[in-house]
């Protein structure tokens, strides 16, 4: 039987031809006007997820 991707994750990251994976950064929702400028720019950007957090990705993918 094939496994299902995790709902969750299928809305917050995206899988790459590479086999990483994408995602957005925390803490940009609300309580942002105490921040830098920089900070939230830095914070705005997508990057990938650690390799020390690959086997829980891959599990969620379902591969």
């Amino acid at each position: 039987m094939k496994m299902k991707t995790h709902s969750g994750a299928k809305k917050r990251m995206r899988v790459l031809k590479s086999g990483k994976v994408k995602r957005k950064q925390v803490g940009m929702r609300h309580l942002n006007s105490h921040m830098s400028s920089k900070r939230k720019r830095h914070l705005g950007q997508v990057i990938l997820v650690a390799d020390a957090n690959m086997l829980q990705v891959k599990r969620q993918f379902g591969f």
